[in-house]
């Protein structure tokens, strides 16, 4: 019984999911969260496993599902496409609750980040060069138009790890990166107006760097990352609650 109890899934959490369930779990969650409207289109095959990190396959066996489940729907022509369901299904896919099940893990790594970028921000302001903060600019400026939560993510995770490369110490990327990858996995789809606010942050960032101002760097990534414990998920779930519409679908909170 013990040994039993030891590998039990609550203690192995989103571990023990398939690639499958992950992405069934994230958008389903988006979903019953409110991050992914009813009648949304979701963005391509391609950009949603390059996004969440998994196969085009995965994805596109995931959304078959989904649509099963009643989350989301296919519709033909010149509109069509996946999209959530006007009225989807809430609470259907199981796997959720692995995601559900890890406040803890979530806030210690977001301690972790916390910790190691604002680090990162202050060094990249003492020391990176013009081509770094264009770099930095370029990718900025990409977050403001990208049309998609899967183009952002993708556009976003490449600004952190630029930020930690303009610090100019070899091998700071890598234990920040590993933060950061396990942080993203539980990154759920969001509104892509609310992201683009909060790109405001790395701007501000931008023009900290540029300026060579290490405690505004700092203090920037620090605000960054904290928003992160109401924004991400966790913060959602237990916000739940108390703030629902009358669909008893829970609020997103704005990332601004």
């Amino acid at each position: 019984m013990a040994a039993r109890s030891l590998n039990a899934p609550q203690l192995n959490g989103i571990r023990r999911l398939t690639a499958l369930d992950t992405v069934r779990a994230r958008i389903a969650l988006a979903v019953d969260l409110g991050l992914l409207a009813p009648g949304e289109r979701l963005p391509s095959t391609d950009q949603i496993a390059a996004a969440l990190d998994v196969g085009e396959i995965t994805v596109r066996r995931a959304l078959s599902s989904l649509c099963q489940d009643g989350v989301l729907e296919r519709r033909r022509g010149r509109n069509g496409g996946t999209l959530v369901a006007e009225q989807p299904t809430t609470g259907a896919v199981r796997a959720m609750d692995a995601y559900r099940a890890q406040d803890a893990e979530v806030h210690a790594l977001i301690d972790q980040r916390l910790v190691l970028e604002c680090g990162l921000a202050h060094l990249a302001a003492r020391n990176a060069d013009e081509a770094a903060v264009a770099r930095l600019q370029q990718l900025a400026d990409a977050m403001d138009q990208a049309p998609t939560w899967a183009e952002f993510h993708g556009c976003d995770e490449r600004f952190h790890l630029a930020v930690a490369a303009a610090t100019g110490v070899t091998r700071a990327a890598e234990p920040y990166g590993r933060v950061l990858r396990k942080l993203y996995r539980y990154y759920l789809p969001y509104p892509v107006e609310a992201l683009r606010q909060s790109n405001r942050e790395h701007h501000a960032l931008v023009d900290a760097l540029r300026n060579g101002d290490g405690a505004a760097a700092a203090d920037i990534a620090r605000q960054h990352v904290e928003t992160l414990r109401h924004t991400m998920f966790v913060g959602l779930l237990a916000a739940a609650d108390g703030r629902q519409d009358p669909g008893g679908r829970a609020q997103p909170v704005s990332r601004g």
